[in-house]
């Protein structure tokens, strides 16, 4: 998953990294409220971490914030020193997914982070076999059919239209895409996640007519939409 963490303690927010990157996930940590709600404006993530109490604005007005724009698909995790049951029931009743207190017990943090990947996505990350509209996708095999038709694909194509597939009806930034395809490292740019989704469009057949369509976010990136599906 791709996760943003918002913790002002660099030292925390470093082990918090560490533990996560370990267990495969990319991480962005942030130390400030308003610059994690400034990437959020154009970016997006599979999970983010809040910290209760920040220089500028509190985990809280954070998620008061961001929850509209995330559309419940985005789940939130605090992960504060704050216990007082009170706080907890403020953080979930305002729209967060979950809430641990710290320090965190390092495999139960991770196996709920992972639970709250699974019960946002349309399948989870480990899933090799999964059903998204009218697409059957085979990760093993590097292989999708539509209606019971194998569709060639390159390997890039592939990944991409796996990455749709399992966040159906969630915005997708450009810098997601990339990252989650060719990796941080990788010197591509957002023309290439472009040329990517046009080269879909056409493989797959994604148009309003078929029921499913790639639609673009201007500025920001692209969405996979089926029709009757019922993600939010």
């Amino acid at each position: 998953m791709r996760i943003a963490i918002l913790e002002d303690d660099l030292a925390q927010a470093g082990a918090l990294e560490s533990l996560l990157a370990g267990d495969g996930h990319q991480v962005h940590v942030f130390t400030r409220g308003r610059a994690l709600l400034a990437s959020l404006a154009v970016d997006s993530y599979d999970l983010l971490i809040l910290d209760w109490g920040l220089p500028d604005l509190s985990g809280m007005e954070v998620l008061a914030t961001a929850r509209p724009w995330l559309k419940g698909r985005t789940p939130v995790l605090f992960l504060t020193q704050r216990d007082a049951e009170a706080d907890v029931v403020l953080a979930l009743e305002g729209g967060a997914d979950d809430y641990i207190t710290k320090p965190p017990r390092e495999r139960e943090f991770l196996s709920r982070v992972r639970a709250l990947g699974r019960r946002a996505a349309v399948a989870p990350a480990d899933a090799q076999t999964f059903v998204a509209g009218p697409f059957l996708i085979d990760v093993a095999r590097q292989r999708i059919e539509r209606d019971g038709v194998p569709v060639p694909l390159t390997r890039r194509e592939f990944d991409v239209a796996v990455l749709f597939c399992r966040n159906v009806g969630k915005v997708l930034s450009r810098a997601h895409i990339l990252e989650a395809v060719w990796g941080r490292g990788d010197c591509s740019t957002t023309r290439t996640v472009d040329t990517h989704v046009s080269r879909l469009r056409a493989a797959l057949g994604l148009s309003a007519d078929s029921g499913v369509r790639l639609t673009p976010v201007y500025g920001y990136g692209y969405r996979l939409d089926v029709a009757g599906s019922d993600r939010p």
